[in-house]
């Protein structure tokens, strides 16, 4: 087992240093215009006048902070200082706090829309990014953040945080955070990325209201979010949280498995723990209905269409690596690991582009490699694919 573990390691440590870092240093960089550009395709080609998003500028530097914290190596901290200051000085909305949606590619706001999620990471890299250096500017920064989620998207009276709002708070109409989703004010990703960066911030911050809000979210996904019937943690919520769609999410059921138990491990409390746990292994079961024999975890299931979406995507696997790992490593499931490392070997073999680098954004359900969807991009960051590689390094 340890020499699985290690040789797991090994691999993990060469695809972040050889492949992953090296891509986004090297090819994204923009220095004409500053920071990073918006977008290479998945034919590799670059665009450099493609619109940049805050997403991406957020994972970049969360990505890069976490690498020089674990790995010390100054061109990391450089990529991540490169990220903080564009984050801070052309995302921050020095008007109404917040951090826009888009920038054009010379920087200039594009889209100025709160969505929460958004601004979520950007607590999620400043945080990281203060405690791989200890600096004072980012963790100032994401308490600001913090501040403006809590002042303006907690929603006291039903609990949870509402999706987005305008430029200066105001209710918006459209809050979707892609076209892929249900235009509903409440959303299980955009908690689950509320949960994540608390956590962080928490790490740095040990503030009385964080950690308050910090059991609450574990609280919302428990008794809010997760479905006890199935397992499986339901997406679109209207306000006073009727479920009205019927999908199942595995990646975000995987992924949401370790985060919510990663959370419950920084607050420290043993009752939190002891109440979640059995939960923590709910929730990665129901995920695993996701499985190929392969190791490999499929998208969605849309059980009221009937209607299944096969497709591969490039982060579903990352987290489905991770939470696999997180069940071998604090509850002894040897069956877990199996599954993590298959999932690898399948990344391995058919995600991973070995020649241009960084990875493929999926694997159609056919067998062949999707090429429609960027290589880098708004959406396509290095946080999961980096992620799993660094949670392995940190892990064992």
């Amino acid at each position: 087992m340890n020499q699985l573990i290690n040789q797991l390691r090994n691999e993990m440590h060469s695809e972040l240093e050889n492949n992953i870092l090296p891509f986004w240093m090297n090819k994204m960089e923009d220095n004409e215009e500053g920071g990073f550009y918006g977008q290479i395709t998945g034919e590799d080609e670059l665009k450099p006048e493609a619109s940049k998003g805050a997403i991406l500028n957020a994972r970049i530097l969360w990505t890069f902070s976490s690498a020089y914290r674990l790995l010390k190596k100054p061109e990391y901290l450089e990529t991540a200082t490169r990220a903080k200051r564009y984050l801070i000085d052309r995302f921050y909305d020095p008007q109404y706090g917040g951090i826009y949606w888009e920038l054009d590619y010379k920087g200039n706001p594009l889209d100025t829309k709160k969505q929460i999620y958004a601004i979520g990471f950007a607590i999620y890299g400043l945080s990281e990014y203060a405690r791989a250096t200890g600096d004072t500017e980012a963790l100032e920064y994401a308490q600001r953040l913090f501040d403006a989620i809590e002042q303006h998207s907690f929603d006291s009276e039903q609990n949870g945080y509402v999706e987005a709002l305008t430029r200066d708070w105001q209710p918006i109409e459209d809050m979707r955070l892609s076209d892929k989703d249900e235009n509903e004010k409440k959303t299980m990703n955009t908690h689950l990325h509320i949960l994540e960066p608390y956590t962080n911030l928490y790490r740095v911050w040990k503030d009385e209201q964080l950690e308050r809000q910090l059991r609450n979210l574990i609280e919302v996904f428990i008794t809010r979010i997760l479905d006890p019937q199935t397992g499986h943690l339901n997406l679109f919520f209207e306000e006073d949280w009727t479920n009205k769609y019927r999908i199942y999410s595995y990646g975000h059921d995987i992924e949401a498995s370790w985060l919510i138990h990663e959370a419950a491990l920084v607050l420290g409390d043993p009752e939190v723990l002891k109440r979640i746990e059995p939960i923590i292994i709910r929730i990665a079961q129901a995920a695993d209905e996701g499985l190929n024999p392969d190791g490999s975890m499929i998208y969605e299931n849309f059980l009221d269409k009937q209607k299944i979406d096969r497709e591969l995507h490039w982060w579903v696997q990352a987290e489905n690596v991770v939470g696999h790992i997180n069940l071998y490593q604090h509850f002894g499931n040897t069956e877990a690991l199996d599954t993590a490392v298959r999932c690898w070997e399948f990344i391995k073999t058919k995600l991973i582009d070995h020649k241009q680098g960084e990875w493929h954004w999926s694997l159609l359900p056919d067998g062949t490699v999707n090429r429609r969807d960027d290589k880098a991009g708004f959406w396509k960051c290095p946080y999961h694919n980096g992620r799993m590689c660094m949670e392995v390094i940190e892990r064992f």
